[in-house]
């Protein structure tokens, strides 16, 4: 198993499959494969069908929606009567009567209040859809993730899964409402200008829409520059976010170290790449919306030019022409934002490549359909052989090992040899690449899943424990849990003294990953949610690992009594754990190559022999 397999016992992420940390600035290989869907590529992907699929989030707010589309249908129509008041008052200002003196204001009132309906209907009800599609999306991302296979956490850090739940999701929003506004708005402000000005003027308006090809080409162009970059950028949030993750993580390393510098210049790197492609970014953006106005500017000012010929002054009336130019020279703020919106979409659509990449990645295989109800803890393990990968060295080589109801094995050997691996596979974390895993005569994969986990307790050298209270940290998944069980397991574990010392008891928040409590602490919360849990199986992967000597001496009883009746799983160095097994088995570079109890192996003189010299001779 190697180093790898140390890391994964320790709780980081690296796997002989991932490679080297990723350079600051280069694009992650989170960001590669999130890139991918089922085998196909992102350049292959439909610009439409990802922007169809985002709009079937919008679909479930189709009332709000709908409202929204009404007001900016109002907005678009009160604007462009601007330029029919324009006609009106320069014809009222050549043939002046009473009634026109009346109409006018009246005229302006109402377009301007409802304009002000108009734009209060489309802001309100579309930001009441942008913040339902972010909660909907987030949420399916990362319940999503919940239920992604072992081996997916192995490959991506913490800090690039964060970046999807957060940046990505705001930035695939914002295609699918924000670029949703702007084009209804806009859009259909547009479209009345242009039937105004055929209503006006047809021949004018054809010529005034000729610069529209050239207008396209640059929207084109922007497009395909915008995409690039926006994938550019969202990856490096995702070194920004992992580098800082590490860092403010692992403080006491970076201190103790004297490393602080090294981070901040680490930072600093990925931080300034994800500048330097926002700067080109907004170059891109910058470059391209004086260039579309230059081009409205020029058709508009040809216009002017053929409007003011004398065989077509003599058709139009002066306030004709006036409306006409008025509603020419309007469309230029809306084809600028139309043209602005263009990087909001393509932002969107960069994310929602790598969103919907991992959407589409296939959850945990839980074919099973067997609901075990309280098993007996029956283990049988017949042959299993297990790979991380299929070009990669065999991490487990025909594991055989039959472990009877209630009792207690050990199993032991030199870090790398394959053991943390091994009980990975009991509660399905990872599936074995040969061979299988029976529990009372059953194949695992044949219960279901999730009630196969709920009768496997585990405890492992990291702890992990919920920013919330001790309470809740015990009874973690069960939030209607009594407080005399609470009690009960932490008496058993050998935590209720020192609970009981803290300010508020039970109700103590324990800080980030329990930052709050000493180590032997947190191990004996962990051990205590063990027992809170009352699985028939029990895995204890080093966990008397952080306890001083007395500590260790409390757990001991308190694991004398938790393991009564529980087939228990103990990967321990430590000689007082190892001699109370049942059973001890030995592995060596993924196999077994000793099993029997603690007298009988060191009778042998084999391989625990050796371990037992080299690692508890001093300690005895």
């Amino acid at each position: 198993m190697g180093a790898a397999g140390a890391q994964r016992r320790s709780g980081t992420s690296s796997t002989p499959a991932r490679p080297a940390p990723w350079p600051i600035g280069a694009r992650s290989a989170a960001g590669q494969t999130f890139s991918q869907s089922n085998g196909v590529t992102v350049s292959q992907a439909s610009s439409l069908a990802l922007y169809r699929r985002l709009l079937e989030y919008v679909r479930v707010e189709w009332r709000s929606f709908a409202l929204a589309v009404v007001g900016y249908v109002i907005y678009a129509a009160s604007s462009t009567a601007l330029a029919e008041m324009m006609k009106r008052l320069i014809d009222g200002i050549q043939n002046p009567d009473a009634s026109f003196r009346l109409f006018l204001p009246l005229f302006v009132i109402g377009m301007f209040a409802s304009r002000g309906v108009g734009t209060f209907l489309g802001t309100y009800f579309m930001s009441n859809v942008a913040r339902n599609v972010v909660h909907r999306l987030r949420c399916n991302v990362f319940n999503h993730m919940l239920h992604l296979p072992g081996r997916f956490f192995d490959m991506h850090s913490s800090g690039h899964l964060i970046s999807r739940v957060t940046y990505h999701v705001e930035q695939v929003t914002g295609a699918a409402t924000n670029a949703i506004t702007i084009i209804l708005r806009e859009g259909l402000f547009v479209i009345g200008l242009i039937g105004y000005l055929f209503w006006t003027n047809w021949l004018l308006t054809l010529i005034f829409m000729c610069v529209t090809p050239l207008i396209g080409l640059v929207v084109r162009y922007t497009s395909k520059r915008f995409r690039k970059i926006s994938r550019r950028i969202q990856n490096s949030m995702g070194d920004v976010t992992h580098v800082a993750s590490e860092a403010l993580t692992g403080y006491r390393v970076v201190r103790t170290h004297g490393a602080e510098a090294y981070e901040k210049r680490r930072f600093e790197a990925a931080s300034n790449y994800n500048r330097e492609q926002s700067i080109k970014e907004a170059m891109t953006k910058a470059t391209s919306t004086p260039v579309i106005q230059l081009l409205v500017a020029l058709a508009l000012a040809g216009l002017v030019w053929l409007a003011m010929a004398p065989e077509l002054m003599n058709a139009m009336t002066p306030g004709e022409f006036v409306a006409f130019i008025t509603a020419a020279s309007l469309m230029a703020k809306p084809i600028r934002s139309l043209t602005d919106v263009n990087s909001i979409i393509q932002k969107g659509l960069s994310a929602s490549q790598e969103l919907f990449g991992l959407l589409n990645r296939p959850t945990e295989h839980d074919e099973g359909e067997r609901m075990p109800q309280r098993l007996s803890g029956d283990v049988r393990f017949e042959g299993v052989r297990f790979a991380y990968d299929e070009d990669q060295p065999e991490v487990l080589k025909g594991i055989d090992l039959e472990v009877p109801a209630g009792q207690m094995v050990a199993i032991v050997g030199r870090s790398g040899s394959g053991k943390s691996t091994l009980m990975s596979l009991l509660p399905r974390f990872y599936r074995p690449t040969g061979g299988r895993i029976l529990i009372d005569d059953v194949d695992i994969q044949e219960y279901r899943l999730s009630p196969l986990r709920q009768q496997i307790a585990l405890v492992s050298q990291q702890v992990t424990l919920f920013n919330t209270t001790i309470a809740d940290n015990i009874a973690y998944g069960v939030p209607d849990a009594g407080r005399e069980q609470i009690e009960a397991a932490a008496k058993a574990a050998y935590a209720h003294e020192f609970i009981e010392q803290l300010p508020k008891g039970y109700d103590t928040l324990v800080g980030d990953n329990g930052v709050m409590l000493s180590g032997g602490q947190r191990q004996r919360l962990a051990i205590a949610r063990a027992i809170f849990k009352d699985a028939p199986v029990l895995i204890l992967d080093e966990a008397t690992s952080a306890l001083d000597t007395e500590s260790e001496r409390y757990i001991q009883r308190a694991l004398e009594v938790v393991c009564q009746g529980r087939t228990t799983f103990v990967i321990a160095h430590r000689l007082s754990t190892i001699e109370r097994a049942d059973r001890i088995a030995v592995m060596d570079q993924g196999c077994l190559i000793e099993s029997g109890t603690h007298a009988e192996l060191l009778e042998k003189g084999g391989a625990y022999a050796s371990l037992y010299q080299l690692q508890f001779q001093e300690e005895a």
